[in-house]
C-alpha cells in the first residue's frame, strides 16, 4: 500500500493556513467579510483542499477565474459564495446550474447573462460589477456607468452582490499617489450605483497587499490572495509558507576519474573523482524550470542546499550531494521553507506566483499539519 509521501508531492500545511489567515483577519474590522482567491487551482495549491480548508476557517466568499474552476469546487462539495471573476459569456447556463456568481464588467456581458436568466425563469440571481479604476484590464469605466444606471435597475433578473474594482499598484508604494486615486475613484463611482438599485451592495477594491497597507479602506469586504499563501513583501515575518514541495531521491551514484559528464549533451561537469549524484523524480514538466540547471539553483536535502548538475531533464534532474550523507529515499525540498518559491521567483526573474502555478496537477496536492 503506496503512502502519500512515496511521491513527489506539493505538501499544504493547515498550520500555516490558520496562521495567515489569522494574521489578516486580526488587520480587518469584525464586520469586514474575507474573500478567499482560489483561482488557479488555488495558485497551484490544490483548490478543493485548500477551499475546504477555508471555509472551515470562515471566509466569507470565494473567487475563482473561470467557471469550470467553480463547478469543481461544487462537486467537491464547496458550499461557500464562489464569484466568478473572469468568466466570459459562453458559460452562464453551467454557472446558473452551478449557482455561481458571474463577475460584470461591461454592458454586453450584462446582456448576455439576463438574456439567460429570462429564458430560465430565474430572479434576483447574484451578480458583482466590476468598475475599472485605472487598470484597465476588465471593468466599466467611468463614462459608461451613465449607461449602466439607466439600465441596471430595470432588471429584476438579478441583484447586484458587491461593487468592486482591483488595485494595480498596492504592493508599490512609490505609486501610493496613484493607488489612493484608484480608491478615490472607486468612492465616488460605487455610491452612484448604490443609489439607483435602491439598495446597498458590499463594496471591496483591496487585494492582499491592500489589505495590510491601506487597511482604512477594507469598506465591506477584501480579497485575500497570494498573503494567503504565505507571501508578503511586507509581512514576512507574520507569515508562513503553506506549500512545500518535495520528492524522494531515486538514485545515487559516486562517479570515479573517466566516468566524464553528466546528462543531455553532457552539461553537467564533475568537478573531481568523487563526486555524488543524486537523481530526483522531477523535472521541467513539474516546474522545474530548465534555467535551473547546471548548479544555477539548489535544492534542500537533510538540512543543506545541494546544486544542480547537468540539464534539467522532463521528468527527472541530477544533484550535486558531494559531502551530504544521504540514501535512496530521502527527501528533498524544491521549495517550501528553505530554499523559498520567492528565491526561485528571483533566480528566474519571475514572481512566486508563476512557481506555484506551474507545479502541474499531476504534482500531488496532500494537506498535512
Amino acid at each position: 500500500m503506496y503512502k502519500a509521501d512515496d511521491f513527489s508531492r506539493l505538501e499544504i500545511s493547515l498550520d500555516a493556513c490558520r496562521n495567515n489567515y489569522s494574521y489578516y483577519k486580526s488587520l480587518l474590522n469584525p464586520s469586514t467579510k474575507l474573500l478567499v482567491l482560489v483561482k488557479a487551482n488555488a495558485y497551484g495549491h490544490g483548490a478543493a483542499a485548500f477551499a475546504k480548508v477555508m471555509e472551515e476557517q470562515g471566509a466569507d466568499y470565494l473567487a475563482v477565474a473561470y467557471p469550470v474552476e467553480g463547478m469543481e469546487l461544487r462537486n467537491a462539495g464547496i458550499h461557500l459564495p464562489i464569484l466568478v471573476l473572469s468568466g466570459g459569456t459562453d458559460y452562464f447556463n453551467e454557472m446558473i446550474d452551478f449557482r455561481l456568481e458571474p463577475a460584470i464588467p461591461n454592458m454586453y456581458t450584462l446582456k448576455c447573462l439576463l438574456e439567460v436568466l429570462r429564458r430560465r425563469g430565474e430572479s434576483s440571481y447574484p451578480i458583482h460589477i466590476k468598475l475599472d479604476t485605472g487598470m484597465h484590464r476588465l471593468g466599466f469605466m467611468s463614462s459608461e456607468i451613465d449607461e449602466l444606471l439607466d439600465f441596471l435597475p430595470k432588471c429584476p433578473e438579478v441583484r447586484v452582490k458587491s461593487i468592486y474594482s482591483h488595485l494595480a499598484t498596492a504592493d508599490d508604494p512609490s505609486m501610493d499617489q496613484f493607488t489612493l486615486a484608484q480608491i478615490e475613484m472607486f468612492r465616488r463611482n460605487a455610491p452612484r450605483i448604490s443609489d439607483a438599485l435602491g439598495y446597498k451592495p458590499l463594496y471591496h477594491i483591496l487585494n492582499s497587499a491592500g489589505i495590510e497597507r491601506f487597511s482604512d479602506y477594507q469598506m465591506d469586504m477584501v480579497r485575500l490572495g497570494i498573503g494567503i499563501y504565505g507571501l508578503s513583501p511586507f509581512s514576512a515575518a507574520e507569515l508562513k509558507p503553506v506549500a512545500h514541495f518535495k520528492c524522494k531521491i531515486l538514485q545515487i551514484k559516486t562517479l570515479k576519474e573517466g566516468d566524464g559528464a553528466i546528462g543531455y549533451c553532457r552539461n553537467g561537469k564533475i568537478a573531481k573523482a568523487g563526486t555524488v549524484i543524486a537523481t530526483i523524480p522531477v523535472g521541467y514538466a513539474d516546474g522545474i524550470d530548465r534555467r535551473l540547471g547546471n548548479g544555477n539553483f539548489a535544492f534542500e536535502l537533510n538540512g543543506q542546499l545541494v546544486p544542480t548538475i547537468g540539464n534539467i531533464c522532463m521528468d527527472m534532474c541530477m544533484l550535486d550531494i558531494t559531502g551530504v550523507e544521504a540514501k535512496v529515499g530521502d527527501t528533498v525540498t524544491i521549495f517550501g521553507d528553505k530554499p523559498t518559491a520567492a528565491e526561485m521567483a528571483e533566480k528566474l526573474g519571475t514572481i512566486p506566483y508563476e512557481i506555484f502555478t506551474s507545479v502541474p496537477r499531476r504534482i500531488e496536492r496532500i494537506v498535512v499539519k
